[in-house]
Formats: structure tokens, C-alpha cells, sequence
């Protein structure tokens, strides 16, 4: 049965489908100006504000919003899911989609139109009338938070819990429709930022030497290993029923290291953690952004806004982790997502 086929299915039988136990899932929690187009309802709660935003949101709650930047990133984990019902009928190790939103709950009946309108599986919301979620997030072992809100996202970063700030791209590549597809950068996304240190206070060769040095030594965790962890658990049960070669998840490692200078301390890391990237590309300081366009993620993470630029103007999903002292160096993202 084709993928597609399967996430047929799985829509068809909804109403029959449990939602897992947050304990046993993947929690994956997406902000509503993420998933769905909300720069016309922005504008308003910013220029008349929030009791005139609520009343043109309850005047217009059978339109349904168009696809935002993580739609196709939640039609992904869909997609797996249905593949994942199939093999395993019984079990819960699946993507637990929540939306969260800061709105009041009077906009939640556009929401529910909305997700029936484009047919995605999504029980959980937290609206909170404009507080902190970050809360809420814990208590639902969250292991992946994208919002359009940076601050919010930092929070969630200090707190432990894997996040990105998304953003809406001019144009958007087609994506698979049966193989979620995730890229993620090293240094400061995967692991810590303590190879970037070296570079940016001592320079390039300081840091070629510093990594040929220490490439015995592991380098610590980053802010998503523990979402590459969940990816990679996942993948392992579709190795158990041989579908290694057909597996609906593939991750991909993207980083501006070179392979012969520092690339060996990154693939030792991943192997030492038990962790599998599918794919490894060792730019060597070369563009990110045609590498992304082949390799056409549902999203790629990265801590640096220069490669998140370079890889929105090439059509990418990409997503910023703002985390590590890379920070210290980056200029905003001009969006109309953040106007």
C-alpha cells in the first residue's frame, strides 16, 4: 500500500483513531502563525488591537487559513504516523501533533475549521489568551517547538526543550509527500557550541587545530540531539520490519565543517551517542542553500541567520535555533511573519 494510500486511510478512520499518551509520543508542539497564514489577522491586532482581533476572527470562522510554513513539516508526520498505524496497530510511539497558540479561545473554533478543512489529525490545543506556554510544553514532554514568536522559542531553549523560530519564505520548493525529510546544521544545533567558540574568538586554523586535536573527544550535546534521538527511534522500528531501505523518515546532517579538517570529531560524536544520520554533506564553508534545494527538507535547522537567509531565498522551510554564541553575531531576519 502506497503512502499516500495510507495517510488515506488513516483520515478515513479519524473519528476511531486515539490520540497517545504524551509520555509515549513524539510531541511535536507547532504555534498556529507557523502552521497556518495569519499575517492579515496579525495586522489587525496590531493596528486596532486584541477586542477588534477577536471580533473580525469570530466574523470570519468559517474561513478556513491558508498552509503556513510547518504545514507540509506536519502533512509529513501524518504521513509516518499512517505508516507507523499500519506496522505497529497497537502501539503509541507516534508524532502527537499540538497546536499552540496564544490567542483566546474564541479563535479556537476557526482553528477546528480550519484543521477539518485540510483534513490533519490534531487533538491537542493550548490556547492561552496571551501567557507563556512554556508550561504547558513541559508537561507534555514537548520534544519539538517551532513557533514564528523568538523570544518565546529562547525560553523554551533556556528551559531544555528543543525548539526553532520559523519564518515564511517568498517561494516554497515542493516537498515528498511520503518521506518527511529533516536537515539539521552541527555546531550549536546538534552539538554544543564549543568548536564555534574557537572559530569565532581564534579563527579558522586555530579551530582546524583544536578539532584534529580533540577528535577522540566527543563534543557535547546541542539543543536538538534529543529531537534527532526521537527521529532516530522511530526510524528503528521501521528497520524491525525490514523497511530500512523504505523508511518514511530520513534526517540529514548539513554543515559548513570540511570533512578532512573537522568532520571526523562530528561523525565520531553521533556514532558514540548510537545515533544514525542518513545522510552527512561537509560544505567546507560552501553555500548551504543549493545543497538544501536538492535535498528539498520539510525543514532544516540551523543556529546561524546567514544560512537560514541563504536557504529561504532558495525556497527551504528553514527554521533558526537561537542558541550558542553565534548569537552574538546575527542580524535579524527581515519578516513579514515578526512585522
Amino acid at each position: 500500500i502506497t503512502s499516500k494510500r495510507a495517510l488515506e486511510n488513516l483520515l478515513s478512520t479519524l473519528p476511531m483513531l486515539r490520540t497517545p499518551k504524551p509520555e509515549n509520543a513524539v510531541t511535536i508542539a507547532v504555534s498556529s502563525r507557523v502552521l497556518f497564514r495569519t499575517e492579515r489577522e496579525q495586522k489587525v491586532f496590531e493596528q486596532k488591537g486584541v477586542e477588534e482581533y477577536l471580533r473580525y476572527q469570530i466574523e470570519h470562522e468559517n474561513e478556513p487559513f491558508a498552509p503556513g510554513p510547518a504545514f507540509s513539516f506536519v502533512k509529513a508526520l501524518e504521513t509516518v504516523n499512517a505508516r507507523l498505524r499500519e506496522l505497529y496497530p497497537q502501539s503509541e510511539e507516534l508524532f502527537d501533533i499540538v497546536l499552540v497558540t496564544y490567542n483566546h479561545a474564541h479563535v479556537g473554533i476557526r482553528l477546528i475549521n480550519t484543521i477539518n478543512h485540510h483534513n490533519l489529525f490534531i487533538e491537542r490545543f493550548c490556547m492561552t489568551g496571551g501567557s507563556s506556554p512554556i508550561g504547558y510544553l513541559k508537561a507534555w514532554h514537548t520534544n519539538l517547538y517551532l513557533s514564528a514568536d523568538a523570544e518565546k522559542v529562547r525560553e523554551a531553549l533556556t528551559e531544555g526543550i528543543a525548539a526553532a523560530t520559523m519564518f515564511m519564505p517568498e517561494k516554497m520548493t515542493e516537498v515528498s509527500e511520503s518521506q518527511l525529510r529533516v536537515a539539521f546544521d552541527g555546531d550549536a544545533v546538534l552539538f554544543s557550541d564549543e568548536s564555534e567558540r574557537i572559530f569565532k574568538a581564534h579563527g579558522l586554523d586555530k579551530f582546524f587545530e583544536h578539532e584534529k586535536e580533540n577528535e577522540d573527544t566527543l563534543l557535547d550535546h546541542g539543543p536538538l540531539k534529543g529531537f534527532l534521538e526521537a527521529l532516530g527511534k522511530l526510524q528503528k522500528k521501521f528497520y524491525a520490519k525490514g523497511q530500512r531501505l523504505n523508511c518514511p523518515i530520513r534526517t540529514y546532517l548539513v554543515t559548513a565543517r570540511s570533512a578532512a579538517s573537522s568532520g571526523i570529531r562530528a561523525l565520531k560524536t553521533l556514532r558514540a551517542w548510537g545515533l544514525e544520520i542518513d545522510e552527512a554533506l561537509f560544505l567546507a564553508g560552501a553555500p548551504k542553500g543549493p545543497m538544501l534545494e536538492k535535498i528539498r527538507p520539510h525543514i532544516y535547522f540551523d543556529d546561524q541567520m546567514f544560512h537560514v537567509e541563504g536557504a529561504a531565498e532558495m525556497g527551504t522551510i528553514a527554521a533558526h535555533v537561537p542558541y550558542g554564541i553565534a548569537q552574538n553575531y546575527t542580524t535579524k531576519l527581515k519578516t513579514s511573519m515578526e512585522k
